[in-house]
């Protein structure tokens, strides 16, 4: 339906998913529910915005989480990806076709970069997702000349419906509805900054924009 160019594709959530809140911790990982595993102090280092005072709670883990599937993306898949049709009450997951194509997309997959939090990212990812929030606006395209100045990113990502960080980079790599899967290879692009915000939305309640450099 859109003819977006690959880094400029929208995730348009039209049933919202039940929110399993995801708290960070300094010893309790995100994915803790999933596995134990992820509570080993290896895999802390992917927590790079855990010092960005800028960044919320709730945003500061989107990175953390992110940044674990980039860089063990078969222990994500093992452990994460495999149950969350039932963790999220939605099993008719395992009947997509797009959910589908993640589990070999995600056990092929080597390592990709960690990211690390970028302010003039936010920046340009608060703004977009704040103006879009107000006017229940859906895409990419900077409406206001306050955003259009401080826009800034090589990839970006927006997703509807949920604040949650899980729900959030869930919906970017199955990318239902989305022929190109370009929400997913935006996340696996080797960049290596990001900023992420997530605000109200008037139509969809929430809406998350992730801008990648």
């Amino acid at each position: 339906m859109y003819s977006l160019l690959l880094t400029l594709m929208v995730t348009l959530v039209t049933s919202v998913l039940p929110e399993v809140p995801v708290r960070i911790s300094d010893t309790i990982s995100p994915l803790s529910a999933f596995s134990t595993e992820w509570n080993k102090p290896i895999y802390r280092t992917c927590n790079t915005a855990a010092k960005a005072e800028y960044l919320t709670t709730n945003e500061k883990t989107t990175i953390y989480i992110l940044n674990l599937a980039r860089q063990y993306p078969q222990l994500f898949l093992q452990t994460v990806v495999l149950s969350y049709p039932e963790f999220s009450a939605a099993e008719k997951l395992r009947q997509s076709g797009y959910y589908k194509s993640l589990l070999p997309f995600l056990r092929q997959k080597t390592p990709v970069a960690i990211l690390y939090p970028d302010q003039l990212l936010f920046e340009s990812a608060l703004c977009h997702a704040q103006s879009s929030g107000q006017t229940g606006y859906v895409g990419h395209n900077r409406r206001n000349r306050t955003c259009k100045d401080i826009e800034r990113f090589r990839g970006e990502c927006c997703d509807y419906g949920s604040d949650d960080p899980l729900t959030i980079v869930m919906d970017l790599l199955i990318d239902e509805g989305v022929p190109d899967l370009g929400h997913r290879m935006i996340l696996f692009n080797p960049y290596s900054k990001v900023g992420v915000s997530i605000q109200p939305h008037k139509k969809y309640r929430w809406n998350a924009v992730l801008d990648l450099e």
